[in-house]
C-alpha cells in the first residue's frame, strides 16, 4: 500500500503582511470594536462564497466617518480581501490529474519527464489513501495460511509493449520486472477437454479446437469469401466474427476471449471500439487478411521511428508483473513524483474561472477544505464519477458518460496441492501454461483461470499451486449477490471438471474481491457517446478538461499506460495553444 505522500511546497497565493494603521507592525483589525471585527468576518465569508458585497454594508460597518467616502471603501475593501486570501490558500498548477490510478500516474510521469520543458507544475490527486487504482496485490502475511503467497485482486498481468516498458523505466521500476514463459500454452475448455489456442500460423494446421470445415469457413472469409458488411450499421463483436471468419470461430476462440478480457456479452461489444485494429483491417484492406497486406505495407513505407535502446525485447507472446506484484508500478511512479500526488483528496467541485484562465477545484482533504488553481484538468476517474463530477456544467456530457456499464466481477484467489492436479494436465510432473478460458457454451460459470503460480516465480510455496479465477461479468451479474463461500463453492465446482482431480483435495482460500462495477463494458455505442461527451464539455465552456482512464483508452493495463501518453501529448499541446504556462 502507497503511504501518504506529503502535501506539496510548490507556489501557494498567500498575502504577505501590510501596514494598514497609522503606525508600521500595527494591525489594524486588532483596534477595530467586535461589531466592526464581526462584520468583516461575516463579509469575508460572503466573499469566499462568490456572494456580491453591497457597497453600502461596507460602508456602514466598518469605515469610521472622519474619513473620506473613497479612502474609507478601499480601506475596508482591502482588509475584506486580505482576510478572505489568508483564510483559503489557493495552490496553481499547469494540470491537475484526477484519479492516481495507472493512467493519472503515467499521465503525470510523462507530463513530468517527457514535457518538463513545456510543463513545470503538475497535481495529481487521489481520493483513496493509495495509488494504483484497481491494482491490488496482496502479499500473504507471515505465520497465517497465506504466507509465502503473493497474488492480484484486480489485473494480473500485462502486454510488455513498449509504452509499459517505458514507464517503468522511467518510474526506476525495470529492474523489477518479469516476464512469462512466451511458450507458455493457453487453453481454451471444449467438449470436455482443455485444447490449446494455436499459438501462431504454423500451429493453424494441427490444433484441435476447430474442426476442418471451420478451419476452411474462416480461412475463406478472411480472404474475403464472406457477406459484406452492413451499411450504416454498427457490428457488434459477434456480428463481425460469424460473418468474417465463421460459427466456430466465435464460438470456440472470441466468445471466450471476450468473457476473459471484458467479462462482456459479445452480441452487445462493439467490434470497432472494443477490437478496433481487427475491425480497421477490413476497413483498410476489404477484408482481413487484404487489410493485413496493406498495413504491411504501409509499415514498410513509413517505419516508426528508432526503438530506445534502453528498453528490454520481450520475446513471443508473453506477459509481465513485477517481483513484488503489479502494484511496483504505481508505487514508482508514485515515488518518482514526489508530493506531486495527494492521498486523501476528493474533488467536491469545478468552478470555471472567468476569462477562460481555467478551473477552481474544490477538495476535502485530510487537512480539510483545500483549493486548486488549475489551467487545465484530466479526468482519469471511472465514467460514473466523471459524469457526477460534470453534472452541475454539463447534463449532456454527464448523461452520455453514465451510459457506459461495468459489470461486477469477482476474482477468486486459491490454492491446491501440487498432487490435485490432474495427471493429464501435468508435463514432466509440472503444470504449465498461462491459463483457460470457458465457453458460455460448455456449462462453466467461471469465465477463465489463470495459473499465477506457473506464470511467475514466488508466487506460492514449494510443492502448492496458485490459481486465480474470474467469475461473473456481463451474462452472470447475481455475481454480486453471492455470499464469498458460495463463489469459492462454485469456483472449485469448475477447476474440477477440467484442471483438479474429483477427488482431490479441498482449496485453501486466500482472496474473494467482488468488484461491484469492475470493467467498463465498450458496447456498440460507446465511441459515440464518449465523442458525445466531448462535445458536450467544450459546449459547456470546460474547454482544457480531459477525459482519461481505462473507458476511454482501453482496458488492458498496457492500453491504460499507452493512454496515459496519449493524455500528456493532448494536454500539453492544449496548453501551447490556449494557456500561457508557468515556469
Amino acid at each position: 500500500m502507497a503511504q501518504a505522500v506529503a502535501m506539496s511546497s510548490a507556489r501557494v497565493a498567500t498575502v504577505p503582511r501590510t501596514n494598514l494603521g497609522p503606525a508600521a507592525g500595527h494591525d489594524a483589525t486588532s483596534a477595530a470594536s467586535p461589531r466592526v471585527a464581526l462584520s468583516q468576518a461575516h463579509l469575508s465569508s460572503r466573499l469566499l462564497s462568490g456572494s456580491r458585497i453591497p457597497d453600502r454594508a461596507i460602508l456602514r460597518s466598518q469605515i469610521p466617518r472622519r474619513q473620506s467616502h473613497a479612502s474609507q471603501f478601499n480601506r475596508a475593501r482591502s482588509l475584506v480581501v486580505a482576510a478572505a486570501r489568508a483564510s483559503v490558500a489557493v495552490e496553481e498548477a499547469d494540470v491537475v490529474i484526477v484519479g492516481a490510478g495507472v493512467s493519472g500516474l503515467c499521465t503525470g510521469l510523462a507530463l513530468t519527464t517527457d514535457h518538463a520543458d513545456t510543463v513545470s507544475k503538475v497535481i495529481v490527486t487521489e481520493a483513496r489513501e493509495r495509488v494504483g487504482g484497481n491494482i491490488t496485490t496482496v502479499v500473504g502475511e507471515a505465520g497465517t495460511a497465506n504466507e509465502g503467497y503473493l497474488w492480484e485482486e484486480g489485473p494480473n498481468s500485462f502486454q510488455p509493449n513498449d509504452a509499459m516498458l517505458k514507464c517503468a523505466l522511467d518510474s526506476g521500476v525495470i529492474d523489477q520486472l518479469v516476464l512469462g514463459d512466451p511458450d507458455a500454452p493457453r487453453f481454451v475448455f471444449w467438449e470436455g477437454r482443455l485444447r490449446p489456442v494455436p499459438a501462431g500460423l504454423l500451429d493453424l494446421p494441427v490444433f484441435d479446437l476447430m474442426s476442418i470445415f471451420g478451419k476452411i469457413r474462416a480461412g475463406l472469409g478472411a480472404f474475403g469469401l464472406r457477406p459484406a458488411p452492413p451499411e450504416g450499421k454498427e457490428e457488434s463483436v459477434e456480428e463481425f466474427v460469424r460473418r468474417n471468419l465463421g460459427a466456430e470461430v466465435f464460438e470456440r476462440l472470441i466468445e471466450p476471449f471476450c468473457s476473459g478480457v471484458y467479462a462482456g456479452d459479445p452480441s452487445k461489444l462493439s467490434m470497432k471500439a472494443a477490437f478496433g485494429k481487427v475491425w480497421r483491417l477490413e476497413q483498410l484492406g476489404g477484408s482481413v487478411f487484404g487489410g493485413s497486406l496493406k498495413l504491411i505495407k504501409e509499415r514498410q513505407a513509413n517505419p516508426p521511428p528508432p526503438r530506445d535502446p534502453r528498453l528490454p525485447k520481450p520475446k513471443g507472446q508473453t506477459v509481465g508483473s513485477f517481483q513484488k506484484g503489479l502494484i511496483t508500478l504505481p508505487n514508482g511512479i508514485a515515488n518518482k513524483l514526489g508530493d506531486r500526488v495527494r492521498l486523501g483528496w476528493k474533488l467536491s467541485a469545478i468552478e470555471k474561472q472567468p476569462g477562460g484562465s481555467g478551473f477552481l477545484l474544490s477538495y476535502d482533504t485530510p487537512e480539510g477544505a483545500k483549493k486548486l488553481a488549475a489551467r487545465s484538468l484530466l479526468l482519469t476517474v471511472p465514467s460514473y464519477i466523471a459524469a457526477d463530477l460534470l453534472k452541475p456544467y454539463s447534463p449532456a456530457a454527464s448523461a452520455a458518460l453514465s451510459s457506459f456499464y461495468y459489470p461486477p466481477v469477482a476474482a477468486v484467489t486459491i490454492s491446491y496441492p501440487k498432487e490435485a492436479i490432474r495427471e493429464d494436465r501435468l508435463v514432466g510432473g509440472e503444470l504449465k501454461g498461462f491459463g483457460q478460458l470457458h465457453p458460455r457454451s460448455q456449462g462453466i460459470v467461471t469465465l477463465g483461470t489463470i495459473y499465477s503460480s506457473v506464470l511467475f516465480p514466488n508466487r506460492a510455496p514449494d510443492g502448492r499451486v496458485l490459481l486465480l479465477c474470474y467469475i461473473g461479468g456481463a451474462c452472470n451479474t447475481k455475481i454480486a449477490t453471492m455470499s464469498e463461500e458460495d463463489i469459492v463453492k462454485q469456483v472449485d465446482i469448475d477447476v474440477r471438471k477440467m484442471l483438479i482431480k474429483p477427488d482431490g483435495a479441498a482449496p485453501t482460500t486466500h482472496g474473494v474481491r467482488v468488484w461491484p462495477r469492475a470493467i467498463p463494458q465498450f458496447n456498440v455505442g460507446h465511441l459515440d457517446n464518449l465523442a458525445k461527451a466531448r462535445e458536450e464539455i467544450k459546449a459547456a465552456g470546460l474547454e482544457g478538461v480531459f477525459l482519461g482512464g481505462n473507458y476511454v483508452a482501453g482496458v488492458a493495463l498496457g492500453r491504460c499506460v499507452e493512454g496515459g501518453y496519449e493524455n500528456a501529448a493532448e494536454v500539453v499541446q492544449y496548453l501551447k495553444e490556449n494557456v500561457a504556462v508557468s515556469k
